[in-house]
């Protein structure tokens, strides 16, 4: 107790110089985990990718469409089981700030193809019968305050209502699901195909596909598949590129850069920057606490106690800095969490994340305490009070 108390005294000698140094920890360590959290989010998608699953789109981008009858001619090809439109709708809600995922799709084949759609308060039998029925994930019902039984309209930026633009389509919410795997998130929107298209073409609208995903059959080859249903398209009208659900997913990730070497990167520089921040404030700390180790050591305390003494105030300091630092990026995984909702499926601080700043916290408190708790302890007493008098 006595110890601590010394160690206590010492760090509160100059507050301001200890406050400094704990409020840069705090943020880098901050910064660290937000950033090693965006990267697994991104990387969650495709590693929970299924085997099962392919995507088509075109060749040319994902934002060039697709001639309507390319699923029905998917389906014929061996090895597939199913081919489900999928379209990018681009609504946004009362205003264009609150904008969110939705898109148009096959209700039936939706939730025979993503087992993970998991309907917790609703009906998916009102999903597959309800022309303008629509589901909407636990996230999304929670950030609008939607429930079940509610209708909602919706201003098509991309496909602007045919009656005018300034009419919304309208969608009724009748389920909220819960992804039990990360290659959904729950920000999103699903809604009938059939509304969407039947709209479009009774005002005489153009109507394609933006991409297609396409269930194998058990015991298909991936590759075999994939490659029938590119040359099948080789000669137009719209060439395809097919993908596994995992390299589909990586594209996502890909269109930010390469982003393990920009938060490697970062993070790195952030590492070593707080390291010689905090190294530079134990060796300061070591020479103005000479006088004081002469004394201790005059008093009878050895070389072990004053090599704690000194370690201890390095731990004590990083340890402060780097837990509030944790501490805040975990109060704010839920803000994070809705404001990169649009483009990342899942922003979740996984035990994982919050042990590598455990242990970086640590090594920091270590690395920088270790020289000057060792130098201190090798002083001898009639030097060391010479040297602080």
């Amino acid at each position: 107790m006595d110890l601590f108390r010394l160690v206590w005294r010492n760090l509160s000698r100059h507050w301001l110089r200890s406050f400094l140094t704990v409020a840069s920890l705090v943020v880098a360590l901050f910064l660290l985990l937000t950033l090693r959290t965006f990267l697994t989010g991104l990387e969650s998608a495709t590693a929970a990718a299924r085997s099962d699953r392919l995507w088509v789109q075109s060749a040319v981008s994902l934002f060039v469409q697709l001639p309507l009858n390319y699923p029905e001619k998917i389906e014929a090809v061996e090895g597939v089981e199913q081919a489900c439109k999928w379209q990018w709708f681009g609504g946004y809600y009362q205003d264009p700030n609150k904008f969110f995922a939705q898109f148009a799709v096959e209700p039936k084949k939706l939730l025979e193809m993503y087992p993970e759609v998991n309907i917790i308060e609703g009906s998916a039998d009102d999903f597959l019968t309800g022309r303008q029925s629509a589901i909407i994930g636990r996230a999304l019902a929670d950030k609008f305050d939607w429930k079940v039984g509610e209708r909602v309209p919706l201003t098509g930026a991309l496909f602007p209502h045919p009656d005018g633009i300034d009419t919304p389509w309208e969608f009724d919410i009748v389920g909220i699901y819960v992804p039990t795997k990360s290659t959904l998130d729950s920000n999103t929107m699903f809604f009938h195909w059939d509304l969407f298209q039947e709209t479009r073409e009774q005002a005489g609208m153009d109507v394609n596909v933006g991409a297609i995903v396409v269930k194998t059959e058990g015991g298909a080859n991936q590759t075999a598949v994939m490659r029938t249903i590119d040359e099948m398209f080789e000669n137009g009208p719209q060439r395809v590129q097919t993908t596994t659900e995992a390299e589909f997913n990586a594209q996502f990730v890909s269109m930010f850069g390469n982003v393990p070497f920009f938060v490697n990167t970062i993070g790195m520089g952030v590492l070593f920057a707080i390291l010689l921040a905090c190294v530079n404030t134990m060796l300061m700390a070591a020479r103005e606490q000479v006088h004081d180790v002469g004394i201790l050591k005059s008093l009878g305390f050895g070389n072990g106690s004053i090599f704690t003494v000194m370690l201890t105030q390095s731990l004590l300091l990083c340890g402060l800095g780097g837990g509030l630092g944790i501490l805040l990026a975990l109060a704010t995984e839920s803000a994070f969490g809705d404001l990169t909702a649009t483009f990342l499926p899942i922003y979740n601080i996984v035990p994982d994340t919050v042990m590598l700043g455990v242990g970086i916290t640590l090594a920091v408190g270590l690395i920088a305490g270790l020289y000057p708790a060792w130098r201190s302890s090798r002083l001898e007493p009639v030097n060391a009070l010479k040297a602080g008098a």
